[in-house]
C-alpha cells in the first residue's frame, strides 16, 4: 500500500503499484520509477511484491554476515562482482531485487550484463 508521502509525489496519470498487481516488466518499471518514496518492489512471475519491514534476527543480521562473506570472497576473486539490493532485470515477468548477489564479470564470460542505465540484466 502506498504511503501518503508517495501519493504526494506520484504523477496523477500513472497508477500506483499495489501488491498483487499482475504486470509486464516495462509497466512495472514505469510505475516503480513514478513512486520515488517506494523503498522496494519486485516483480516475480508477473506479480508485484512489496515486502514489509525487515526484522533483525530473522533477516537483517544473517544478511549482514552473508554480505560480509560475499564481499571478502569478491575482494579475493577478481573474476567475480557482487552487489547488494540491485534490481535484476531477468525477463518480461521477473525483476527481483535480491538482498545480495554475486556473479562472474561479463568480461570473464559471465552470463549477466550491465544495462546502459546501470541495471543487472540476466541471471547471476
Amino acid at each position: 500500500m502506498a504511503t501518503d508521502e508517495a501519493l504526494k509525489t506520484q504523477p496523477l496519470d500513472i497508477p500506483q503499484l499495489q501488491p498483487g498487481d499482475r504486470l509486464a516488466a516495462p509497466e512495472f518499471r514505469r510505475r516503480y520509477h513514478a513512486m520515488p518514496a517506494c523503498k522496494k518492489a519486485e516483480l516475480i512471475e508477473g506479480v508485484v511484491y512489496m515486502p514489509s519491514p525487515v526484522r533483525i534476527t530473522s533477516h537483517a543480521e544473517p544478511h549482514f554476515f552473508l554480505t560480509t562473506w560475499l564481499g571478502v570472497f569478491c575482494a579475493a576473486t577478481p573474476v567475480v562482482r557482487g552487489a547488494d539490493n540491485a534490481t535484476d532485470q531477468l525477463d518480461l515477468e521477473n525483476e527481483p531485487q535480491p538482498d545480495c548477489m554475486m556473479f562472474i564479470r561479463p568480461e570473464f564470460d559471465g552470463r549477466i550484463h550491465i544495462s546502459a542505465d546501470d541495471y543487472v540484466l540476466g541471471p547471476p
